[in-house]
């Protein structure tokens, strides 16, 4: 089992950066994808990032550019640096593992971004 606990969310004024961290409990091997998704009020779960060591880290659309995926293989954590926030990223921030077919996921955190 892997258990995940994220950090970082809160509330930004649009324009401004946060940074999400995901650290796992349990085992998690570095050919295993890390990543975060998010869900907006009325709106389906859809990804934002994903990384995976020895590959090129991947993005959803709307964040391509202003956020960036990173991985502590050691601490097994994951981080989201988003950058140039926007009202339309306010969602809950999911933290995600894949491991040999099986996924996890964390609680979420809730990131609001409003002036």
């Amino acid at each position: 089992q892997v258990q995940l606990a994220e950090s970082g969310g809160g509330w930004v004024q649009p324009g401004g950066s946060l940074r999400l961290s995901c650290t796992a409990s349990g085992t998690v091997f570095s050919e295993n994808t890390m990543g975060w998704y998010r869900q907006a009020p009325g709106k389906e779960r859809e990804v934002v990032a994903r990384i995976r060591s020895g590959r090129d880290p991947t993005y959803g659309d709307s964040v391509q550019g202003r956020f960036a995926i990173s991985r502590d293989n050691a601490k097994q954590t994951v981080y989201l640096q988003m950058n140039n926030l926007r009202p339309d990223d306010t969602a809950v921030y999911y933290c995600h593992v894949r491991r040999y077919g099986a996924d996890f996921w964390g609680t979420g955190t809730l990131v609001t971004v409003s002036s």
